[in-house]
């Protein structure tokens, strides 16, 4: 009915309408765990309120943020609505999927997709495009419990490229800012959550962070990588900025050098720290800055016996080589 009426496909996950000014998003979960993995469903909520993910288009190689994927980035730049559905079992008789309407949706306009790592159906590891959704303001999606992503049977890693690409902001028509709606369904107390723009430079200064300092570890003969890691009982994946192979050393970034920024890395670093392979007891854990902190905040990285490296003014990187800082 809805292809008749607006004059899509029937066949893909994901459905432009151009005439119609909508893009339909058929979500399947099951689709995924067919191949050991699943990035679909409802993730747990943020500051920001609910968050429901999705993979992307491209069964087999790295999915690319083109064609039906492309879509889905553009469509507030060209004012095309979202519209999610979820599997819900079969038709009797004829096999086919029966589609459950959960609303409408908008990309996240700070990270509109994670880049994840997952087979394809030739069972060859590949990028997937993790899309990022949240509810469209004045929605109250209809999602249930059987909604939410599965948990991990089992803690297991993956090797994967650091983070040194971040996902293109989606383009808001004349607005600083976009808003994103708790529902009822989410909290007895509704409330709005601010996204401004200066929140996606940050994540775009952390980017280019990054990927200056893999470009560095590099230049001295470093092999860098990162990983995703699952945990047993627990859905999604933790994902930190990079790890350095020749130090075995494990650094989390920051886009903004602030106290409340530092303090939050350390405690990522204390939860990835526990599930990176190799020995505990050599690792080494680190926060990475776009600029020098003030003195108290080196003490409390001292005291916590995480090591610092910062950007300093002519594009060098302050801290490193690595000094040995173990308890």
């Amino acid at each position: 009915m809805i292809a008749a009426t607006y004059g899509c496909g029937t066949f893909q996950g994901i459905e432009p309408a151009d005439a119609a000014g909508k893009v339909f998003v058929y979500s399947d979960p099951s689709a995924g765990e067919e191949y050991g993995y699943t990035f679909d469903g409802r993730a747990e909520d943020d500051e920001f309120g609910p968050l429901y993910l999705y993979t992307g288009a491209g069964a087999n190689g790295d999915q690319k943020p083109s064609g039906r994927n492309g879509s889905l980035l553009s469509h507030v730049e060209k004012g095309r609505e979202v519209h999610l559905f979820v599997a819900h079992g079969r038709l009797p008789g004829s096999g086919a999927m029966r589609q459950r309407y959960i609303g409408q949706m908008v990309l996240d306009p700070v990270k509109p997709y994670d880049v994840r790592r997952g087979p394809g159906k030739d069972g060859v590891m590949r990028d997937v495009l993790v899309f990022r959704f949240r509810p469209a303001e004045g929605t109250t999606p209809a999602w249930t419990e059987a909604d939410r992503m599965p948990a991990a049977a089992q803690t297991a890693f993956e090797i994967v490229d650091p983070a040194v690409a971040v996902a293109q902001p989606v383009v808001l028509p004349e607005q600083s800012g976009a808003k994103v709606k708790k529902t009822e369904q989410h909290s007895t107390v509704e409330t709005m959550a601010d996204i401004p723009a200066g929140q996606r430079k940050v994540l775009r200064r952390e980017g280019e962070l990054v990927k200056a300092f893999v470009a560095h570890l590099a230049a001295a003969g470093h092999e860098t990588h990162s990983f995703q890691i699952t945990i047993k009982g627990e859905p999604g994946a933790l994902t930190p900025d990079l790890y350095d192979a020749t130090d075995h050393a494990l650094y989390e970034a920051k886009g903004q050098t602030t106290r409340a920024n530092v303090r939050m890395a350390i405690g990522q670093l204390a939860d990835y720290r526990r599930h990176i392979p190799g020995r505990k007891d050599l690792l080494r854990v680190v926060v990475l800055l776009p600029s020098e902190p003030t003195e108290d905040v080196k003490d409390l990285l001292g005291e916590e016996y995480v090591e610092l490296v910062w950007q300093t003014e002519d594009g060098g990187f302050a801290g490193w080589p690595l000094a040995y800082n173990q308890p």
